[in-house]
């Protein structure tokens, strides 16, 4: 009786076989999770560049006809674009004061979005 029982259970998987087909489906998720977060992140740096590039053409001619505006109304051209020259000179000093401060938030932004 004991023979009959034996015969109908299906032979078990060796322990190697299970531990091998095991390790392979981890590197297979491990693969497919790699290339979803690679090309979730190439994604957004494409989107990021294109938009940034966007903004500065236009921060870019808003910048000259401000410069030609002021240069118009002071009734010199050099002295509208040295305003805005001026202006910029302000913004770069304060943003070299406040690097620290700065850096943080886009490091922070950066690694949330990689490891999302």
């Amino acid at each position: 009786m004991e023979e009959e029982k034996k015969a109908e259970q299906a032979p078990q998987p060796n322990i190697l076989d299970q531990l091998k087909d095991y390790a392979e489906t981890r590197f297979l998720l491990a693969k497919y999770k790699t290339i979803e977060k690679s090309t979730s992140v190439a994604a957004s740096l494409v989107t990021v560049v294109v938009l940034v590039f966007s903004l500065l053409l236009t921060f870019l001619f808003a910048t000259f006809t401000l410069a030609l505006f002021l240069g118009d109304v002071l009734g010199a051209a050099w002295k509208g674009f040295g305003i805005v020259a001026l202006f910029y000179l302000l913004i770069a000093i304060i943003v070299i004061t406040a690097k620290k401060s700065i850096e943080k938030p886009i490091v922070n932004l950066l690694i949330s979005k990689i490891f999302k």
